[in-house]
């Protein structure tokens, strides 16, 4: 009826005799039917009602406060689950037995999140239905063997995950630690130049991370971050930019990029403050700032010293109007998303005047990154942009390489 026998220990003879007011969940017809006559040849379990969906199992259950309920785990208005969750919070004492025509793991594991504490599989026969429902019903779990061999493969294959995840985890985290304590950095420079004349009025500082296998330095910043290491890293690079001030060409600015976080630090005004007038602080729009008056109040110690703000990726989103509203840069720098392919593209070429115009009236230096090709700069040229940076004009690369 009810196709492997469940995993179970003879029952006391109090277990036995004791009433157990029973609930049905289930959308087929024919096996509420089966069990209904089930439970009438049974003198210690009564039914007290039948449902077809989730919904109406958890209100049946909510009025008559079963003592167990079989809930099929496929059953419409959210499944066995939902079913499970909601007689928990109305019927906290109802204990639930789910009942599924198979026993994938993944069905095991969302009935037992769900606070199931038996699981049959329909074909089960009679007798053991009935000493399932006992056995739930005086506290303890009953589990078809099949779902018990299931259960323990999916806890074993899941904590290998987390060993692994875990595994992983510390040796990044040792990682970022050895990075922000200097150690594994390697900055390189690109060049901010005047596109006229190609002539450097800049040099903007990208870090490295040198570790096996290599990653995208987004990545390491985005992870320490999440370990709150985020300014700790930030910082280490920073400063190891700093030291590269001497050799560049006296008349060129080092122009350093920094989380809302970490211009927010004391540290970073005190890294700075030697410098500050050589120094541009690019605030970039990759992460949402919470709260842009206190940013805007964070950098104005920074300005006082003389260092100049950016606004980095200007143009690839909204948040860049914002950014740019908020804290009134002194360098807007336009985005690879905009000037890519500007020659070809009039929405871009419209976007980026408008920028421009809204920049002069505001006395902000616009300067134009990802310059790719002759045709982007030329076309740059001719809106009005003076400065730029891209792999058309130099590359990322260490200092004099």
């Amino acid at each position: 009826m009810l196709a492997s026998a469940p995993v179970s220990a003879p029952l006391p003879q109090a277990d036995a005799e004791t009433l157990v007011r029973v609930l049905v969940a289930d959308d087929e017809p024919a096996l509420r039917e089966a069990l209904a006559a089930l439970f009438a040849q049974e003198s210690t379990l009564e039914l007290i009602g039948v449902a077809a969906d989730a919904e109406e199992a958890a209100a049946l259950a909510s009025r008559e406060l079963p003592d167990v309920a079989l809930i099929d785990v496929s059953m419409p208005q959210g499944g066995g689950p939902r079913a499970a969750r909601d007689i928990a919070r109305s019927s906290p004492r109802t204990r639930v037995i789910a009942l599924s025509a198979f026993e994938d793991r993944a069905t095991v594991m969302a009935m037992l999140r769900a606070g199931a504490v038996g699981y049959l599989v329909k074909g089960t026969n009679g007798e053991d239905i009935v000493e399932s429902i006992h056995r739930v019903a005086s506290g303890r779990a009953s589990m078809s063997a099949d779902v018990v061999d299931g259960i323990v493969l999916e806890l074993s294959s899941q904590l290998r995950r987390e060993e692994i995840e875990q595994q992983r985890f510390l040796e990044r985290a040792t990682e970022i630690q050895r990075f922000a304590a200097g150690d594994g950095i390697a900055i390189h420079v690109q060049p901010i130049v005047e596109l006229l004349t190609r002539e450097p009025i800049g040099f903007e500082a990208l870090a490295r991370f040198r570790s096996l296998p290599l990653r995208p330095p987004d990545e390491w910043f985005a992870e320490a971050a999440a370990l709150e290491l985020g300014i700790q890293l930030e910082l280490a690079t920073i400063e190891r930019a700093l030291a590269l001030l001497p050799a560049l060409p006296v008349s060129a600015y080092l122009s350093l990029n920094a989380s809302h976080r970490a211009a927010q630090s004391a540290e970073l005004r005190d890294l700075l403050a030697p410098h500050a007038t050589r120094v541009v602080v690019e605030i970039t729009e990759h992460e949402p700032v919470e709260d842009y008056d206190a940013l805007a109040r964070a950098l104005r110690p920074l300005r006082d010293l003389g260092v100049k703000i950016a606004i980095d990726d200007a143009g690839s989103g909204y948040a860049s109007l914002r950014h740019t509203l908020a804290l009134e840069p002194d360098i807007v720098k336009v985005d690879i998303a905009l000037t890519s392919g500007i020659d070809m593209d009039r929405a871009k070429r419209a976007l980026a005047s408008a920028l421009i115009s809204f920049a002069d009236e505001m006395d902000i230096t616009i300067v134009a990154e990802g310059i790719e090709t002759e045709a982007s700069l030329q076309t740059l040229v001719e809106l009005g942009v003076r400065y730029g940076q891209g792999f058309h004009i130099a590359r990322p690369a260490p200092l004099g390489a």
